[in-house]
């Protein structure tokens, strides 16, 4: 029998698998089981918005549209770009709508990198960023924070990290999977040492609607960064439309050019029909938002005092939807708190150590999901700890 395998390219053969993805295909094998770990709102899609899209395929909008996207959403993405965030796009030249904010990245990455060129990727990071900057040919570089800085990198740490290669920083903020939220203080130090080192900057702004206790402020948007910065964004989390697989990119024009091209020869266009669906999220799409926000925040700050009640040490995350607390006191690694938690109490989170080395130590928990189904998660993961506490003291005795 043929070795299949030696069909393989080396990139494709030492790929790792998703952390994520991995994990939970053991997890919906197994009953009664509590997910605090897919990164989903758990909010159905706005009427409004549906209703749009099937009006439009009742109406025949089937076919392709222009390779980035009908001009009538790049145009309402325009508008939301610079009501929202003061920065400005040309929604012909600029905007490229795409098959999610990964496939944004993707073009983002193929459309700068030469091989062997890096791309500073700030950790713990969500698990395709370093894989993306792979496949496109670059070596992505980890750059760990820490849980006593609030996980927020410093000028310091990126000056460290630093080659003759690096060509781009890339940051998620608000992040996942720590929630992280940088400010406008923040981003300018970033800022600073991207204009210094003539870097581009790739911000990956999905979260941006989902900020909880300060305005959110774009990358684009600081003096000398306009140039340099590709922003990407979309409308999976925001406006709980995930399985749509809509997202947008915006750049300066050669950049956006350099990444049409790409996007033609490999999608063509993302569907004709939902993007009918966007334009209606865009324009009237708003009230539905704030009222999910409003939802997370509660429920931000339920699990975050519940697990520093129970003894997980956990910061407040300033947006997104993801708590990152520390289990170092179980004596335990990511993987195995979470292992256990999931056999033993039907409880699935997220190992820390899917997203980089420096989230060893910790676990993600997405508070994307009822206020109930938080609830009885404390008591199972309370229970547990609980249960290695015991354990623990038992070996000490017998020591």
């Amino acid at each position: 029998m043929i070795d299949v395998n030696q069909f393989l390219s080396k990139t494709a053969a030492e790929l790792p698998p998703s952390g994520i993805r991995k994990f939970f295909d053991v997890a919906a094998q197994m009953e009664n089981v509590i997910s605090l770990g897919v990164g989903e709102p758990d909010f159905i899609t706005p009427w409004s918005i549906r209703d749009e899209t099937i009006a439009s395929i009742e109406e025949g909008y089937t076919s392709y549209t222009a390779n980035p996207g009908l001009l009538e959403l790049r145009q309402e993405i325009s508008n939301y770009l610079k009501n929202r965030f003061n920065i400005e796009y040309d929604p012909k030249n600029q905007i490229i709508v795409t098959i999610g904010a990964s496939q944004a990245l993707d073009l983002a990455f193929r459309a700068i990198l030469n091989p062997g060129e890096e791309v500073l990727i700030i950790e713990p990071a969500f698990v395709s960023y370093p894989a993306l900057v792979t496949l496109a040919g670059g070596k992505p570089v980890q750059v760990g924070t820490k849980a006593e800085n609030g996980f927020k990198v410093t000028p310091e740490q990126i000056e460290e990290a630093l080659t003759p290669n690096t060509k781009a920083i890339l940051i998620c903020s608000p992040n996942n999977p720590t929630g992280t939220f940088l400010n406008k203080d923040d981003l300018t130090k970033i800022a600073e040492v991207a204009i210094k080192h003539n870097l581009v900057v790739i911000t990956d702004e999905i979260y941006a609607e989902l900020t909880y206790d300060e305005d959110y402020v774009s990358m684009a948007s600081l003096p000398g960064m306009y140039e340099r910065t590709i922003t990407i964004n979309g409308f999976s989390k925001a406006f709980a439309m995930t399985g749509w697989r809509l997202g947008y990119v915006a750049a300066p024009e050669a950049l956006i050019q350099a990444m049409l091209k790409i996007h033609q020869y490999t999608t063509m266009c993302a569907p004709h029909m939902l993007q009918h669906g966007a334009i209606e999220a865009l324009r009237n799409g708003k009230d539905q938002v704030e009222e999910m926000q409003r939802s997370y925040r509660r429920r931000r700050n339920y699990i975050v005092s519940s697990l520093n009640e129970i003894g997980l040490e956990c910061h407040t995350p300033g947006g997104a939807f993801y708590v990152f607390p520390s289990i170092k006191n179980t004596g335990l690694t990511s993987q195995e708190f979470a292992e256990q938690l999931l056999k033993k109490e039907r409880v699935a989170v997220v190992p820390g150590n899917a997203f980089g080395e420096s989230g060893e130590g910790y676990i993600r928990c997405s508070y994307a999901t009822s206020m109930e189904q938080l609830q009885e998660a404390i008591i199972r993961i309370d229970r547990f700890l609980k249960s290695l506490n015991v354990k623990q003291e038992q070996v000490a005795i017998e020591k």
